[in-house]
């Protein structure tokens, strides 16, 4: 998975996230459907942005990568070199769900705007969004890797 933010200046320059394996982290997101605990990999640093969830043949359900940009900004990802379907929750600094791409497509090299500038972007497994009843303006709680 890469993703294109602030770079988009720059042309398509990508700026994906590598897995932060050794520092698992857990978030938590409050929707309909109750409270969620979901256990992230974070993706800070622009290596571990630029790799993502490359290469991943599965995930286990409420687990996921997180990307951390440090501030909102306009992001756009892709599927390029990613073959699991996932879902793309964008998320305001405040922990407020902007907007959701569901089942994006494996392998594509589609941009997917994140509408309004977003600080994180939580990639699940495809339909992982509808198991949770997530919607935008869900509110997550997410603190610092």
């Amino acid at each position: 998975m890469r993703t294109l933010g602030a770079a988009l200046a720059f042309g398509l320059a990508l700026a994906s996230g590598a897995l932060a394996a050794d520092k698992p982290g857990e978030i938590q997101v409050k929707t309909r459907t109750g409270t969620h605990a979901i256990t992230v990999e974070w993706a800070v640093t622009p290596s571990q942005r630029e790799r993502g969830l490359m290469g991943r043949e599965k995930m286990a359900p409420n687990h996921g990568m997180l990307f951390d940009f440090g501030n909102e900004q306009p992001l756009y990802f892709w599927m390029k070199n990613t073959p699991l379907s996932l879902d793309m929750i964008f998320i305001k600094a405040d922990g407020r769900t902007s907007r959701i791409e569901r089942g994006a497509k494996p392998f594509s090299e589609d941009l997917i705007p994140g509408g309004a500038p977003a600080r994180y972007v939580l990639e699940m497994v495809a339909g992982s969004a509808d198991r949770l009843g997530l919607a935008p303006g869900d509110r997550f709680i997410i603190p610092k890797p």
